[in-house]
């Protein structure tokens, strides 16, 4: 695993956007066999109630626009000062260009900002973000970077599957790490397990097996009636719940080994909301003080991405304050990523919302202003 010590950056600020659209899984009895023992029992084990998904036309680079505008107005300082942005993302608008480049257009950044995304890591990449963002600092390449992090994971899956797309909202975020003269210790655990790439995937996604017709009607349905397609994201569970349970807690182990600290040391643990069982189960196997974390999160708000441990970050400290804070995250490829940083002087905001922009434009708008660009008639005002 890779253990990294940061020692002159700090996080300023931290904000998180959901869309205002709220699902209630109790309006979802149809999905569950119209079946309420079945609803009961997937609410008592997996701790779910309620998700945010975006409507036709939003985006994720929408809520991080909107997340990022709300954090640099309450920080207040010049964008001028913003060298480096970096989005964090499975939702991209386009394959080409970068999604940092369109919000960097977007926000009014200066020109001298480097702009990049990363993307396939989905839930653990909030934290492999923050450790990029404090290695751009730490080595001088930037003093104020822009981390926006979301996903807008409920256009991965098809609304009748009950093994994905009940666990998710869509969300963005932003956070701006800067570099500080202070001292202010950060301490990162970052790891890889290649070897299991297939467990949570979207096949047709990208140039090995692109979206065409031979694939764009295809339908699979399960024995328990879920719903896929080629171009959804695709659950193992079981096999994704073992590599959480062998290396999340693992991952708490040796950043506290590597930090020399312990969890006596730690005001709050801070854990990817992936599902109630599943933050449970490692609090368990890892010795995590119970009053030290929570999976109300999930139950509030759902799976967020890679906005999901933001999520946890603003519901539960936006009104208090912690000198180290653990942060947990295990996510695609497959990858995990834990962190204790310090929120003393950070700002961080309630749970924010995004109303529908009544200038997003529909589907078919988008093809013909499209078809209309490529003709060279117009340019494109999307």
């Amino acid at each position: 695993m890779t253990n990294t010590v940061f020692k002159n950056v700090k996080i300023s600020g931290i904000t998180v956007v959901l869309p205002e659209n709220k699902i209630s899984v109790d309006d979802e009895l149809e999905f569950y066999k119209n079946d309420i023992k079945l609803l009961e029992r997937n609410k008592k084990i997996l701790g779910i109630k309620y998700r945010y998904i975006v409507e036709n036309g939003v985006t994720c680079t929408d809520l991080c626009e909107k997340a990022a505008e709300l954090l640099l107005r309450n920080i207040n300082i010049n964008k001028t000062e913003i060298d480096s942005l970096i989005f964090v993302s499975t939702s991209h608008d386009y394959s080409a260009p970068a999604s940092a480049c369109l919000l960097h257009g977007r926000l009014g950044l200066d020109d001298t900002c480097a702009c990049f995304d990363t993307s396939g890591l989905s839930c653990s990449g909030y934290v492999y973000g923050l450790w990029l963002a404090h290695s751009l600092i730490s080595s001088g390449a930037s003093k104020k970077c822009l981390l926006l992090a979301g996903d807008t994971n409920s256009l991965h899956s098809d609304k009748r599957n009950r093994i994905s797309n009940m666990l998710y909202s869509d969300a963005g975020s932003a956070t701006l790490i800067e570099y500080t003269k202070e001292e202010n210790t950060s301490y990162f655990n970052l790891g890889t397990s290649g070897k299991d790439w297939n467990k949570i995937i979207i096949p047709a996604s990208g140039y090995r097996l692109p979206v065409r017709k031979d694939i764009a009607d295809i339908e699979i349905t399960d024995e328990n009636g879920n719903v896929w397609h080629l171009y959804d994201e695709i659950l193992k569970g079981m096999d994704i719940f073992r590599f959480t349970m062998e290396n999340a807690p693992k991952s708490i182990k040796e950043l506290l080994t590597f930090s020399k600290k312990t969890f006596d040391d730690i005001d709050r643990v801070l854990m990817h909301q992936a599902n109630g069982q599943i933050l449970k189960t490692i609090a368990q196997h890892a010795a995590i003080p119970k009053e030290k974390t929570s999976a109300e999160t999930f139950s509030k708000y759902a799976n967020c991405g890679a906005a999901s441990v933001v999520s946890a970050i603003c519901d539960q400290m936006h009104n208090s304050c912690a000198n180290n804070a653990m942060l947990v995250t295990f996510g695609v490829g497959l990858s995990w990523a834990s962190a204790i940083i310090n929120l003393k002087k950070c700002l961080i905001t309630d749970i924010q919302f995004y109303k529908c922009n009544e200038k997003s434009i529909s589907r078919r708008e988008q093809i013909e202003e499209w078809i209309k660009y490529f003709k060279g008639e117009e340019p494109v005002k999307i």
